[in-house]
């Protein structure tokens, strides 16, 4: 029974650990196309860097497991602790295939979009309370 238990799993970690590799080759693109410096005044703990952060969260669309990797690097390369936790959340909270899921659940887009409606501003005041606790 562990045998099989251990090979099941090893099996279905295959999708997850496929996101997440793809989401350190994201990463590693990152950190080879911009400098620390270009990074940190983009991405920095200002309105502006939450801005963008929020922007390309939203527009990505890559998993939790493969926007890990990036958040990381937000957290440590432009030294603003609130930019990683609206990347990982913007993208969950705007997905596609979660608003289509309470879509079918139930039975109206307008009730749907309210989860993006509802819980991007919320993730965008912490992340904007988180910068400025940490600066």
């Amino acid at each position: 029974m562990f045998r099989d238990r251990l090979l099941d799993g090893i099996k279905e970690s295959r999708m997850v650990l496929r996101w997440i590799f793809f989401g350190i080759f994201l990463a590693g693109l990152v950190r080879a196309f911009f400098s620390p410096e270009t990074f940190g005044t983009w991405f920095g703990p200002t309105l502006g860097g939450l801005g963008l952060t929020v922007l390309v969260a939203t527009t990505m669309e890559v998993c939790f497991e493969g926007s890990t990797p990036i958040a990381a690097d937000l957290l440590t390369r432009s030294s603003a602790l609130g930019n990683g936790f609206p990347f990982l959340m913007t993208g969950v909270s705007t997905d596609y295939t979660e608003i289509m899921v309470l879509k079918e659940t139930t039975g109206s887009l307008k009730l749907s979009l309210f989860l993006p409606l509802v819980t991007v501003p919320q993730v965008v005041a912490f992340a904007w309370l988180l910068n400025s606790v940490a600066a």
